[in-house]
């Protein structure tokens, strides 16, 4: 029924029509542009009749609720909405109370400028998708395409038009708490992920059951020092084009409409002030024709970050540098008309940027009926659906990675008899939605105690003791935990972070389990009785005793609303694990930054025959590498099949035989990594150019066919060139990155 109700939607106008026809010639406008378009003329119509005033308002943004995503700032006030000075609201969410802003807002305003609402709907807005580091792990390209088509079918339901997503940073520390928003620590990858998500939110654009998407944070803020939020970051020109920058170009690619700009300063520069990144490269060399919205506060902090002395030059200095849309500080009204009237900036660059955002409105179809997302009969129907639990159920089963399973004590069998289940997370509702639950409410989620009763049925026998909190240092349920166990056939132990462990502003120095959850470990382990270790948190953690202590160890990350269902059905057996980490989990904080891609060294040789330097006291290798996930069944690699030299086309195909050993059919992660032997610049030891995930049957074998090319070969000089160099490369395909086959190959121009 969801389906049929939004494929039905329709927006053309008969005064879209009108205009359309009325086009009859060219007519320059704004310097470069000229009327070609519907659109052009009614933007450029009505840009003449702005004051400088109110296209000055176009480009502030307010909040417009009492839900702060960051600090307290200017208050959105009917006076500003009056002269105009409003052109966007954000965190303000349902149709009712949306209907009341924007009939406030075109009553008041002078010119009828609709506002368009933006929202942080990361990973859902009212159903919870597991966060999207979790969801990332299925590797499972149309999953993460659906599931954020189906956040932006149920926002656009309650009156957003934009939201801001997807966070597309590259993340190799995790202590830096955002690491739980993006795809993990592959810029091959996080490509792949950026367009799926840019695609899925933005499935049917200008009607009102899809959304407009945010590439953020541009740029490099995935790499701040010591992983601290907000911190500088410091890194090469070659490493900044080879990993940071890409999956944002892949945004663009992809069609996104907006991009946010970053809190950091990049080498010195800040990214909210950096000409370069938003002039430069984002629309002069990569000719994004959207528009750029701050982070919040941004402008203003250009103010900390020292490179301006007031608030008149923090917004001079963002809006020259391309930023549109100034979030919720206020300088751009307060200051940038009298900037203009002084000639320290000019009203050129102002139009530039209203034109921007006026035609988005316009392609949102907002001129025509300011209130079209905002249907109470279509939100009613679309909020909280049965198709969209189910989703978040289904993307929640493939999010999760079984980490180890110690004498297939999993799946568990269903005539189990008696289950205890404990922890600080076995029976919470508040927690597993995650960091930026958007409007999610606990009320909504499944927990694991749940999820297993209802799997398991009236009769279960599953009893629950929550055995300590996540800070609190009281272990006066120790007791208590102890005897459950023990009286128990097997023991469920849930564990990890709260939410707000991670995310913004949400850094670790420690890794490890927060409080006395390793203690309450030690305890469960003490009763001899199996242990499984469900975990839940938004950042790979230091788990090596866990780990030891484990029979099994399944990471669940934050899984969203149908959290406990999606549990049951994975230590059930109903669903066969298939995720894989998109992220290296270190065995201690001393190894961090780790990650697989990393460069050769120049002394390589220690006793452990790695190829990187080593720490004396830690082996060279991560608890569980990038690219690794367990299944109930297993996998056997055939060699590699592949031509010694690539074709006169520059192409080379590799196959690889996959069969399913096991017992059950299972989805397996397929892998393809390239090594450049010799080049001009210090080459990482292997990088990931492919993946396949497939369905195997039991004792089924599979072909599975991958085509390089010669540009997939190629890297990024410190002059910020891509150069591919003739030579040998070894090409190896495996279920995971440390695990490969390998066959080398040569290149000749």
């Amino acid at each position: 029924m969801l389906g049929m109700l939004l494929l039905g939607i329709a927006l053309t106008t008969n005064a879209q029509r009108q205009r359309s026809k009325a086009v009859k010639k060219q007519v320059p406008v704004l310097g470069r542009h000229v009327i070609t378009t519907a659109e052009d003329l009614f933007v450029a119509d009505l840009l003449r009749k702005m004051t400088l005033e109110e296209k000055v308002g176009q480009l502030s943004q307010y909040v417009g609720g009492s839900l702060l995503t960051g600090p307290k700032s200017g208050a959105l006030s009917d006076s500003l909405m009056a002269r105009g000075m409003v052109g966007s609201v954000l965190n303000v969410g349902g149709v009712d109370n949306l209907r009341k802003l924007q009939e406030k807002n075109m009553r008041l305003s002078r010119l009828k400028i609709p506002l368009i609402f933006g929202f942080d709907v990361v990973h859902g807005y009212k159903t919870i998708f597991p966060t999207p580091l979790a969801e990332s792990c299925s590797w499972d390209l149309d999953l993460m395409y659906r599931t954020a088509k189906a956040a932006a079918i149920e926002a656009s339901a309650s009156g957003i038009h934009w939201t801001f997503a997807p966070m597309v940073d590259l993340a190799r520390d995790p202590r830096w708490g955002r690491i739980v928003e993006g795809a993990g620590e592959d810029p091959f990858f996080g490509c792949k992920v950026a367009e799926a998500r840019v695609k899925g939110f933005q499935w049917n654009l200008g009607k009102p059951n899809s959304v407009l998407a945010c590439a953020k944070h541009f740029a490099a803020y995935g790499a701040p020092q010591a992983g601290r939020d907000y911190a500088p970051v410091d890194i090469s020109p070659a490493t900044l084009a080879e990993m940071y920058l890409p999956p944002f170009k892949a945004c663009i690619d992809a069609g996104v409409q907006t991009f946010m700009s970053a809190f950091n300063d990049l080498n010195g520069e800040p990214a909210t002030g950096s000409h370069w990144l938003l002039t430069d490269l984002l629309r002069n060399q990569w000719a994004f024709k959207g528009f750029v919205v701050s982070d919040w506060n941004a402008v203003v902090q250009l103010k900390a970050q020292g490179v301006v002395e007031n608030d008149r030059d923090a917004a001079i200095m963002a809006l020259k540098a391309g930023v549109d849309m100034d979030m919720v500080d206020g300088l751009y009204n307060a200051h940038i008309a009298d900037a203009v009237r002084k000639g320290l900036i000019s009203e050129f660059t102002v139009n530039t940027a209203v034109e921007r955002i006026l035609r988005q409105k316009y392609r949102l179809g907002l001129f025509d009926n300011p209130y079209a997302f905002l249907d109470k009969a279509r939100e009613q129907q679309t909020v909280r659906s049965a198709e969209l639990m189910a989703l978040a159920r289904e993307a929640a089963t493939k999010s999760m990675v079984l980490l180890k399973n110690e004498g297939g004590v999993l799946p568990l069998s269903k005539q189990v008899g008696r289950i205890a289940v404990i922890g600080p997370l076995a029976d919470n509702q508040a927690e597993v939605l995650g960091s930026w639950k958007a409007r999610g409410e606990d009320a909504d989620v499944v927990t694991v105690v749940k999820g297993l009763r209802n799997k398991l049925g009236t009769n279960a026998n599953v009893v629950y003791v929550r055995g300590c909190d996540f800070l609190d240092m009281k272990n006066n349920e120790f007791a208590k935990a102890r005897q459950a166990a023990a009286n128990t056939d097997v023991v469920i132990a849930v564990v990890g972070e709260k939410a707000l462990m991670s995310g913004e502003s949400r850094s670790r120095a420690f890794l490890s389990l927060p409080g006395l959850q390793q203690q309450l470990i030690d305890t469960l382990k003490s009763t001899g009785k199996p242990l499984v270790t469900v975990l839940m948190n938004g950042r790979p953690l230091t788990l090596a005793h866990v780990a030891e202590q484990s029979d099994a160890l399944l990471e669940a990350w934050f899984l969203g609303t149908q959290c406990g269902n999606a549990v049951a059905d994975v230590l059930f057996g109903d669903v066969n694990p298939s995720g894989k980490l998109t992220v290296s989990f270190p065995y201690a904080e001393g190894q961090i930054p780790n990650y697989y891609n990393y460069r050769r060294s120049g002394r390589p040789g220690d006793m452990e025959q790695t190829s990187t330097v080593r720490h004396i006291d830690l082996k060279n290798r991560n608890l569980y590498p990038f690219g690794f996930g367990l299944s109930y069944t297993t996998f056997e690699y055939g060699a590699i099949e592949c031509a010694s030299h690539f074709d006169a086309n520059g192409r080379l195909k590799v196959s690889v035989d996959v069969k399913n050993t096991g017992d059950r059919d299972g989805e397996e992660i397929v892998q393809l990594y390239v090594a450049d032997k010799v080049a001009s610049m210090v080459r990482p030891v292997k990088e990931l150019k492919g993946f396949k995930k497939v369905m195997i049957r039991r004792g089924e074998t599979q072909r599975l066919d991958f085509e390089l090319r010669v540009h997939d070969l190629g890297f990024y000089t410190n002059t910020m060139k891509y150069v591919v160099e003739p030579g040998e490369f070894d090409i190896m395909v495996g279920p995971n990155s440390e695990q490969l086959n390998g066959k080398t190959v040569v290149w000749n121009k």
